[in-house]
């Protein structure tokens, strides 16, 4: 059964409220319209567009949290963040994100999104990458969206992290990397060894 506009509209409010990471693509599915009017509705209810709900989410909620990088140099936008835990980011792939003969995302990207959100989920004034191995399990495409999911799986004894990050579109593994980080403790820690001896 068809929905009146105004019935439309105030489920429209209360799912984005729920789940304020739901594209439009996915609401227009849902509700049985065209993309278009679920943008008119938006528009309508005053309700930005994803883009900007993430940006505001990430910037308000994560701002003060991340202590390693300043939250604007991860790559992708965090929606998700426990320090030393684990940690959730979303990168849109755009034009400039491929290559231009193919649409095929540019590695560097993925690497990026998974590294900076590996360095981001430390919970230290400074963490460097001393070492990653990474997979690419299959091509991104251009207007496909890249969901990469931190886990950070214990720290050595020198205070060196491993952060298993895995990358997704939709459910379908596209980028693994296992990344070993360096800590502000861990420097600390070797210096004292030093002057030790």
């Amino acid at each position: 059964m068809k929905l009146s506009k105004k019935a439309r509209q105030e489920q429209l409010r209360t799912k984005i409220e729920e789940m304020p990471f739901i594209t439009d693509e996915a609401l227009a599915q849902q509700f049985g319209v065209s993309i278009q009017t679920i943008r008119l509705d938006r528009m309508e209810l005053s309700i930005p567009e994803l883009r900007e709900r993430i940006k505001s989410v990430a910037t308000d909620q994560w701002n003060e949290t991340v202590k390693a990088l300043p939250i604007d140099e991860v790559i992708g936008e965090i929606i998700d963040l426990e320090l030393d835990q684990r940690a959730i980011s979303i990168l849109d792939i755009r034009n400039e994100h491929v290559f231009s003969r193919n649409d095929i995302a540019r590695g560097h990207h993925l690497f990026a999104q998974a590294n900076s959100l590996a360095v981001a989920v430390i919970d230290d004034e400074l963490a460097l990458t001393a070492k990653a191995e990474i997979k690419f399990s299959r091509q991104v495409k251009q207007g496909e969206r890249v969901i990469a999911k931190a886990t950070v799986l214990g720290t050595d004894r020198k205070q060196r992290t491993t952060v298993q990050v895995d990358s997704f579109v939709e459910n379908e593994v596209v980028f693994s990397g296992s990344f070993l980080m360096f800590r502000s403790t861990e420097n600390k820690g070797e210096l004292q060894d030093e002057n030790s001896n």
